[in-house]
């Protein structure tokens, strides 16, 4: 996974080490590892590889409940099979490459090795949480793996005579495929977390083959990577009907009926806008244990990939200065748990201790510390009375004491007013942009005060040119618009 894409992405709200791990014992191919693994004993055989002889599916089959004679149910006994020697649930000693059929070996003659139960399947009952998201991540891990081979069919048409697979005759390339899955999976994660509402957030397959086909910029499509999208859809249909039984996705795959009508009408549905339509294509969306799962692997690629709850445990200057560039919802989310364990008088003081500075970043640290204070009661009056007299929150102090119907509160000085404006548009510039709802602010702001461009341009404000340049351009009212201009180049010529 790129750690190059997407450097810092969105904060996500996973559930707890519990709940995840009580997922990860429900998914139905960790549970039949797990339920193969206290099947092993000395009679179970297996091959050079590690996997369970033919002969050993039908009852591997019957013990997971499984129709012992169906095909199907032996490839779902192998899979889990597989996954258990993988993650360490068994314990398999292999064949000698020169044991004879005599010695254990089939009809044959290829020799056969054992298996037993490993050593960390006792952490699946008596581990901590932890624990099992270790062994699940372990199969997740293998089940990934295969997610990114070919049918076994193309790979037997694709062995040469001396028993080798031809790459370039697959089509196939390993590495590029396991890249290619990886960055499906984080653009996944990345679609699932952008909007804070993860839990219900299913991507429509088309959306997800077309962020990792089309090139950036590009506009309307070509047919040709109209047809790299098509493919790369059915290949995640057939990938993720792999990942689904692992616990990282719930997905509706691909409506076979309906890719043939497509195909019927030259790649076209007849309703391409209809919601339903779109569904029919295919939609997927990480479950709360692949959210976890994706994320740890981000992480191990070096991307920073932040979790609500995560900074309960530092300082309020390491909790500001991360969240200054969370979104809303999940600033407010942080904000609430850091809060939460700490005597709100002395968290306050120390918010506001963080909040100051006359740097760049100052005024969103501001505007998330009058964030946390909105959550402080009465017994925080001490903490903000005693920074009425300083410049930088002196303002932000006295809102939070009229919002608390304090009496007795001395009137802030002029230029104190207009440095708190300026800091107030200055957060929301970072926070959110040129929204449409900044004009109105500053329509606000600037009726309050007459005179105001006067004044407003000798305010001692790192972001002083900034905040009157956007007024400039953004403020609803073109005479106060150009006041605001002139003002900038004031407050820019006079600079230090």
């Amino acid at each position: 996974m790129s750690a190059e894409s997407h450097p810092t992405l969105p904060p996500v709200r996973l559930h707890s080490d519990a709940e995840l791990a009580r997922d990860a014992l429900g998914a139905p191919l960790f549970a039949r590892a797990v339920r193969l693994a206290r099947w092993a004993g000395p009679a179970t055989r297996v091959g050079v590889g590690g996997e369970l002889a033919a002969d050993q599916l039908p009852g591997a089959a019957a013990h997971l409940g499984l129709d012992a004679d169906d095909e199907e149910a032996a490839g779902c006994a192998s899979r889990a099979w597989r996954v258990a020697v993988d993650t360490g649930l068994v314990d398999v000693t292999e064949p000698e490459e020169d044991t004879a059929a005599e010695e254990g070996g089939g009809a044959g003659g290829e020799p056969y090795g054992t298996a037993a139960p490993g050593e960390d399947l006792a952490l699946v009952t008596g581990g901590a949480p932890a624990d099992v998201l270790g062994l699940w991540r372990a199969a997740l891990e293998a089940v990934l793996a295969d997610a990114a081979v070919p049918d076994l069919e193309d790979l037997v048409d694709a062995l040469d005579a001396g028993g080798e697979i031809d790459f370039d005759r697959l089509g196939w390339n390993p590495g590029r495929e396991a890249d290619l899955l990886d960055e499906v999976l984080a653009h996944l994660y990345l679609l699932s977390v952008s909007g804070g509402r993860t839990a219900d957030r299913q991507i429509p397959l088309p959306v997800l083959a077309a962020s990792v086909v089309v090139p950036d910029g590009m506009g309307e499509p070509t047919d040709a990577v109209l047809e790299q999208v098509s493919e790369a859809m059915m290949r995640l249909d057939d990938q993720f009907r792999q990942l689904e039984p692992i616990g990282l996705v719930k997905f509706r795959p691909v409506d076979e009926e309906l890719m043939a009508q497509a195909d019927e009408d030259g790649g076209r549905g007849e309703r391409e806008d209809d919601d339903e339509d779109v569904s029919r294509y295919g939609m997927v969306r990480l479950t709360p244990l692949g959210l976890y799962g994706i994320r740890a692997r981000m992480l191990e690629a070096g991307v920073v990939a932040p979790a609500v709850g995560e900074l309960a445990d530092k300082g309020a200057d390491a909790l500001l200065d991360a969240v200054s560039s969370y979104p809303e919802h999940a600033a407010q989310a942080e904000i609430e748990q850091w809060m939460a364990g700490r005597e709100p008088s002395a968290a306050v003081a120390e918010l506001l201790a963080a909040a100051r500075g006359d740097d760049e970043g100052g005024p969103l640290r501001r505007l998330r510390c009058q964030q946390a204070l909105a959550l402080a009661g009465p017994e925080a009056e001490e903490a903000v009375r005693a920074v009425l007299d300083e410049a930088e929150l002196g303002g932000l102090a006295r809102v939070w004491l009229a919002e608390h119907g304090v009496t007795g509160v001395p009137a802030p000085a002029p230029e104190m007013v207009f440095w708190l404006t300026v800091d107030t548009i200055a957060a929301q510039l970072a926070a959110d942009g040129e929204t449409e709802e900044l004009p109105l602010l500053m329509e606000t702001l600037t009726a309050h005060h007459a005179g105001f461009f006067d004044r407003v341009w000798r305010v001692r404000h790192p972001s002083t040119v900034q905040v009157l340049e956007a007024m400039g351009r953004l403020h609803p009212d073109r005479r106060t618009a150009k006041e605001a201009r002139r003002a900038a180049f004031k407050a820019r010529s006079h600079r230090p």
